[in-house]
């Protein structure tokens, strides 16, 4: 965070709240969620997964590689900027095809 500074809240979710941010050398707006954790969040996080586990496109993980991912985030917390920027490319395509399931 120290190379960004808030812009503004974009939203807000079950799990965390989306802000827009500015770089402050390269004035670059990004997006940026982040994420409440604790032992209920991740039960709810669960349970969304198993909800979520019908749904068949390219970029929805299915249950079983979402638990290993789930797992991924609860041990470790934290992704590389690459490792980071990978999931969020497949996270968009993926909501991209909730919505035009209507699923909001």
């Amino acid at each position: 965070m120290e190379k960004h500074e808030v812009v503004k809240d974009l939203g807000a979710g079950n799990f965390g709240v989306a802000r827009l941010l500015r770089h402050k050398g390269t004035k670059e707006l990004v997006a940026m969620k982040y994420t409440e954790r604790g032992h209920k969040i991740d039960e709810n996080v669960a349970r969304e997964i198993i909800n979520h586990s019908s749904l068949r496109h390219p970029n929805i993980i299915r249950f079983k590689e979402a638990s290993i991912l789930f797992d991924r985030i609860c041990s470790a917390g934290r992704f590389s900027g690459d490792e980071a920027r990978y999931f969020f490319q497949q996270l968009i395509s993926s909501v991209n095809y909730c919505h035009s399931m209507m699923l909001r």
